[in-house]
């Protein structure tokens, strides 16, 4: 029997503690587990056990994450991953040295986020077909559903993991106001736009019982009857991308990098900015700021006679 194999117990209990402990997302706790396993895999293949890896072999595995085309801003979360797990290793006798002590921090992208222009998103959001008919087909009830969805992604600036988890309780159209469990499980309130409120009423008023199965207290659901998952709602933007935009490339992070970026060049305050995206650092917030400003040179450069 090989000793190369990562002990469940000791991957599980890293990820209770940053489950229970740090209580980091479970999204976010999955792409540790997933990054650790990357290490392991490669560690196999040397037929090193993960406990006996050592600074040599991570940076090896460190080197190999380039050549195989890794975005330099994956590689500096994979070695954050990596180091966070030792550290944790060692902490609990795991290991007895930590041999990502002295592994270097490789700078991630300095990629500024990807900004649709305001009538861009607006086109996208107001891609599905508006329904009136009060017992809408199923095409026509799902149409509604995205239309609700794609509101609270650039009208509210949710995440995507945020959207798939609301429940019908936590939207308040008479305050218009939806309340979001975001990473780390802190919770904001976040308001809706106008729009938003009326997409909501009408989803939840014709098509969420046609969808929803019995006593489901989620708000969203896919054509099986389960819950919205994250993976659903970025293959729905696809299809209405290919529409609409099938010149840019279109996330549902990009429509919440659209959601700031407009707040910021209509004058929003960049903390209050801060507070609505749930941002724990200002820093994260201050990127939109950069794509900010590009606008406003590239306004520069197209109106002014001098420019």
């Amino acid at each position: 029997m090989g000793h190369s194999k990562l002990p469940l117990s000791m991957l599980d209990a890293f990820c209770d503690h940053l489950q229970h402990e740090r209580r980091l997302s479970a999204n976010t706790v999955e792409a540790y587990r997933r990054d650790v396993r990357a290490l392991e895999v490669f560690a196999e293949r040397q037929h090193v056990a993960i406990a006996q890896i050592d600074s040599l072999l991570l940076r090896r595995f460190v080197a190999q994450q380039a050549t195989l085309g890794y975005a330099r801003s994956s590689i500096a979360r994979r070695v954050a991953a990596i180091r966070t797990f030792f550290r944790w290793a060692k902490a609990r006798g795991y290991v007895a040295v930590d041999p990502a002590e002295r592994l270097g921090h490789p700078k991630g992208g300095s990629r500024l986020p990807s900004v649709l222009r305001p009538a861009e998103a607006a086109a996208l959001v107001e891609a599905p077909e508006e329904v009136l008919d009060p017992v809408p087909t199923e095409p026509e009830a799902f149409a509604l559903r995205d239309r609700a969805v794609l509101e609270l992604l650039y009208g509210s600036g949710l995440r995507v993991g945020e959207v798939a988890t609301l429940q019908v309780t936590s939207v308040d159209l008479a305050r218009a106001r939806v309340r979001v469990v975001g990473k780390g499980e802190k919770t904001r309130e976040v308001p809706l736009s106008d729009f938003a409120v009326e997409a909501l009423t009408t989803y939840l008023q014709f098509a969420r019982p046609f969808t929803a199965p019995e006593h489901s207290s989620a708000l969203f659901f896919n054509r099986k009857g389960k819950s919205l998952s994250a993976r659903d709602i970025r293959a729905m933007l696809e299809r209405y991308r290919e529409q609409v935009l099938p010149d840019r490339k279109v996330s549902p992070h990009t429509l919440r990098h659209s959601y700031a970026t407009h707040l910021l060049e209509g004058g929003a305050d960049i903390r209050a900015v801060q507070e609505l995206l749930g941002h724990a650092s200002l820093a994260t917030t201050q990127r939109y700021t950069h794509v900010s400003k590009s606008r406003l040179f590239e306004a520069y450069r197209q109106s002014h006679p001098r420019a």
